[in-house]
């Protein structure tokens, strides 16, 4: 009989520790649920922040390209403005040339 009471004793006492180690594992896990579900807030957070900053940088750069497109839209502006007056120019002169041409062989006839 005392084996009896000494085993049940044994078993009670293995049952405690396993309740206990139960217990402790739970918390454990409780813990890293816990860590995990932080360290998940903070990497979206992170996330949140670099994608606000790319958004910014992308909106930054698409600004100095539109810039950069309309200094050089107004460059080809006036290339093109400076083209039509040059060919007025070239009009104008080869036009008097043709009449003074006329003129001199009008005169050179003449002779």
């Amino acid at each position: 009989m005392e084996q009896n009471v000494l085993l049940q004793e044994i078993v009670k006492a293995l049952e405690l520790f396993s309740e206990k180690i139960h217990h402790e594992m739970q918390e454990l896990g409780d813990q890293l649920r816990a860590e995990m579900h932080e360290m998940g807030n903070q990497l979206r957070a992170e996330m949140h922040g670099m994608g606000d900053q790319l958004r910014a940088e992308m909106q930054e750069f698409r600004a100095e390209v539109n810039e950069r497109f309309d200094r050089l839209d107004m460059k080809i502006a006036s290339l093109r403005i400076e083209l039509t007056e040059t060919q007025e120019t070239v009009d104008f002169l080869s036009s008097k040339t043709i009449q003074h041409e006329r003129k001199l062989r009008i005169l050179y006839g003449q002779s």
